[in-house]
Parts: structure tokens; C-alpha cells; sequence
């Protein structure tokens, strides 16, 4: 069988261009980087609040039977499109990604209310609100400063989202739940966290683990919530020797 192609999709409030400097590390593969619908390069096409429709779009943008990756928003919709089948994916990769973003009594993940204040914000200056998460994401990372001003470069490389993809991202992310749904899921499944992430908290692991049993998953030690900016090298390999299995 020949090797399938890698779709890469981002995560809320930036575009695929995050991405850049996790590329040349996976020289040699068939990679596939796609902005979700009102985000980045696709900021003209119509945004979506429901997580069906998001993945039934990205769908329509990716080849047939390719490896989904998804990081955060990204995985969410990537986990729906193995779950429904959209796409025909090949294998799942969530990369700082959950099943359910919000946290609960029995789950760790982020406060309802911080999705709520962000989601208020959007009223104001949409660029300083994209900034405050980007901070947010790299967050306890040894490199944060670093990782913050990467991401703040890629992000200006495109076009800003659109004010719909971003209120939509926000109520995909506070409404959304697939974990009754990952125990479904028949294709191979990896999933990458780092160690000092506060929007995905490693605590989940085990808590998926339960969950899709047949998945696997990696922690990178030193990494918050974007470990491709902080690990490319790291993140690339763990990617080439999954996809080397498939």
C-alpha cells in the first residue's frame, strides 16, 4: 500500500502557516496543510459552529483515505471526521487535542468561563485577543517566549480569521463532547501531548486511555500546548514512526 497522505490541520485563532517550521522535518512525506474555513487562506469561505459541519467541510478539502492530524480545535475536528468516517481517514493523530475541551467535576481541561471571557472579547480588538491565547497556549513551556513570538510570525503570514470562524471555534470548542463516541473508532489512533499544557492537561491520558483503549499516545516532557514549535524534531519523529506503521 502506498504511503497515504498527512493532513495537517490548526488549531483556533491561527492557520495552517504554525505549522512551517514542523515541516522540514517531515521531508519526504505527502503533506497536506489545510486552514480550517474561515481561518488563514480559506478566511473568505463560510465559518461553522457545529462540529459536524466543520468536519464534513474539511472533508470535502482533503484526498481520500490520508492521515488526519489535528492539533487542538484542529484534532477536535479531526476525531469527528474518524468517528463519522468523513474522508474515508486512513489513522487519527490528535496532537494537544481532547475528546471535550471543558473541563467537569471527573475531567480536567479549561474553565468554562475562560472560553466565555474569551468569546466576550471578541467585540473588542480581534488581533489582541488572538495574542492573549497564543500566550496562553505556550503557557509553562521552558521556551515560552520564544514559542509565543513563532507563533505570533506564522499567524501574521495569513490573513486574519473572519469574526464568525472565531465565535464559532469558541462554541465548538465549550459545546462539543466525543467521548461517549472515541470507543467507535476502528483505525489507528495516536495521541500527542505535552507535560505542562493548560489547555489539554496530560491528566487526560489516562482518562482517554480508558476511553479508546486501542489508541496510543505520547507525552512530550518539556512542551506545552504547541509542542511542533517548542519539539519540531521531536514531534516530526514521533509522527515519521507512526505513519511508518499505517
Amino acid at each position: 500500500m502506498s504511503a497515504p497522505t498527512l493532513v495537517m490541520l490548526h488549531g483556533w485563532g491561527v492557520n495552517g502557516a504554525v505549522f512551517s517550521s514542523l515541516l522540514p522535518y517531515l521531508e519526504g512525506l505527502d503533506i497536506r496543510v489545510v486552514d480550517l474555513p474561515g481561518f488563514g487562506d480559506a478566511a473568505a469561505e463560510p465559518a461553522y459552529d457545529h462540529i459536524d459541519g466543520l468536519a464534513r467541510a474539511l472533508a470535502d478539502k482533503v484526498p481520500q483515505e490520508a492521515v488526519w492530524l489535528g492539533w487542538s480545535l484542529g484534532g477536535l475536528a479531526a476525531t469527528q471526521a474518524a468517528i463519522k468516517g468523513y474522508g474515508r481517514p486512513r489513522a487519527l493523530i490528535t496532537l494537544a487535542s481532547s475528546p471535550a475541551f471543558v473541563a467537569d467535576a471527573h475531567w480536567p481541561g479549561i474553565k468554562p468561563m475562560v472560553l466565555k471571557q474569551f468569546a466576550g472579547a471578541l467585540d473588542g480588538d480581534l488581533q489582541q485577543v488572538i495574542d492573549r491565547f497564543l500566550a496562553i497556549q505556550a503557557m509553562g513551556a521552558p521556551s515560552a517566549k520564544a514559542d509565543i513570538k513563532v507563533l505570533r510570525e506564522k499567524v501574521a503570514q495569513r490573513a486574519l480569521p473572519s469574526l464568525a470562524a472565531l465565535a464559532g471555534g469558541l462554541k465548538i470548542l465549550d459545546n462539543t463532547d466525543l467521548r461517549p463516541e472515541l470507543a467507535s473508532l476502528g483505525l489507528p489512533f495516536l495521541r500527542l501531548y505535552g507535560r505542562l499544557d493548560a489547555l489539554v492537561p496530560v491528566k487526560q491520558a489516562p482518562l482517554v486511555d480508558e476511553l479508546a483503549p486501542a489508541s496510543s499516545s505520547h507525552v512530550f516532557e518539556h512542551a506545552s500546548h504547541a509542542p511542533f514549535i517548542s519539539h519540531p524534531q521531536e514531534t516530526a519523529q514521533v509522527l515519521r514512526d507512526f505513519v511508518a506503521t499505517l
